[in-house]
């Protein structure tokens, strides 16, 4: 017998997608984290350009960590929020001692591009489920993320 929750999903795989979205969360954090660590401590000929781009960088992000969290809370998911957890489920890994520009953006191209690959799964799967909701999310995040690819990698040439 098939469960539905209050907003018209199947239960299972709404869980499913909690699971699926904590990962995604989880690996937002670093990303943000990464992106704020080079805001602070980026040297260099680029300095001030570079530090206003990782600014921007960083808000973004900081701002889609909050929409995934509050769309985990609407499929009736409980996300993570013990940055342990966060290290221990992230596919980014921490970025530490990075100071020098190229490294940073070739850093962040890295992350973008997993956090690319992570939401195509993701909307899938919410297609699977019929979570109209996590598929906008989705596809609103990865049209962004795809042009913000594709300006780093100009900068980086």
């Amino acid at each position: 017998m098939t469960h539905i929750n209050s907003i018209g999903l199947d239960n299972q795989k709404s869980q499913a997608l909690v699971t699926a979205l904590n990962t995604l969360l989880s690996s937002y954090q670093i990303q943000y984290m990464n992106a704020r660590g080079f805001h602070w401590n980026i040297k260099g000929r680029n300095f001030f350009e570079l530090h206003l781009k990782f600014e921007e960088i960083y808000n973004l992000l900081l701002e889609k960590v909050d929409e995934i969290a509050e769309r985990i809370l609407t499929i009736e998911g409980q996300p993570l929020h013990a940055f342990s957890d966060y290290l221990e489920r992230s596919k980014i890994a921490e970025a530490k001692g990075i100071s020098e520009g190229t490294a940073a953006l070739e850093n962040l191209l890295v992350g973008f591009t997993t956090l690319i690959g992570m939401q195509r799964e993701v909307l899938a799967q919410a297609g699977d489920a019929q979570d109209e909701g996590t598929a906008a999310l989705m596809s609103d995040y990865i049209k962004e993320q795809e042009k913000l690819v594709w300006m780093l990698k100009a900068y980086l040439n």
